[in-house]
């Protein structure tokens, strides 16, 4: 995702940051000195600012910035009213949830399109059958006894994978299995499970509709984003009947 470009690095900008000393016309720039402890202080605290601004993405003038510090320091007059820079803040807010907006809308289009050309590989392929709502699956063991209903409950193994390869839950990894409700699960998992016996070992490929949709799910599941899983059942717990 490309930022503005009138956007500052911030980072940088705090690096090599100079103090500016008095107000006047002819006033002479002159470099930061931090051989005193107050000097080492003031550059870290300002670092550490710039440094949180710089992540969210703020356009900072940094001239101003140092102006507004000085008033506030020194007890002068602000340049600017209470209402002005409650105006400005929210003006920016309202920039950056648009901005976050417009992004997450491009990345789950994309999400989308990749998604979507992944499984009509995989379908090219023959590789997958596909069943009406568009989950795909293919059947690595087949496994013996009862399928599941959807009232059951079951213990299962998995790992699931974003396309790109990222794996972002595995209970193999954890050393240990899974019991869930089949209504309790994304409708991917409870239609798919439901076409396993005890033993089998599938591969769903679950598309965003059948997963976590626009919403996504957590820091690594985005919006529209197609999913992988690698799923042995192992044991069905059957529904107790009233």
């Amino acid at each position: 995702m490309s930022t503005p470009k009138t956007r500052m690095g911030l980072t940088a900008a705090a690096l090599s940051f100079t103090l500016f000393l008095g107000c006047g016309a002819n006033t002479e720039e002159e470099a930061v000195s931090l051989e005193s402890t107050d000097a080492r202080l003031s550059y870290g605290i300002g670092l550490r600012m710039g440094e949180r601004m710089a992540a969210d993405a703020m356009t900072i003038d940094v001239a101003a910035y140092a102006a507004g510090l000085e008033d506030a320091m020194t007890g002068a007059e602000p340049q600017l009213t209470t209402e002005e820079i409650d105006a400005e803040m929210t003006a920016f807010q309202e920039r950056r949830q648009a901005e976050a907006e417009a992004e997450r809308t491009a990345l789950a289009q994309s999400n989308l399109e990749a998604g979507r050309a992944y499984m009509e590989d995989l379908s090219a392929k023959g590789e997958v059958q596909t069943t009406e709502s568009g989950l795909q699956y293919i059947v690595v063991e087949a496994g013996e006894g009862d399928n599941p209903v959807a009232a059951d409950s079951v213990e299962v193994h998995y790992e699931g994978r974003l396309i790109d390869g990222t794996v972002f839950d595995s209970s193999f990894e954890r050393g240990q299995t899974v019991t869930f409700g089949l209504t309790q699960v994304i409708p991917g998992w409870t239609e798919g499970l439901q076409l396993m016996k005890p033993g089998a070992k599938f591969k769903f490929i679950i598309p965003p509709e059948l997963g976590y949709g626009e919403g996504g799910a957590g820091q690594m599941i985005g919006p529209n984003a197609t999913l992988l899983f690698d799923v042995e059942l192992i044991a069905v717990v059957p529904r107790e009947d009233s």
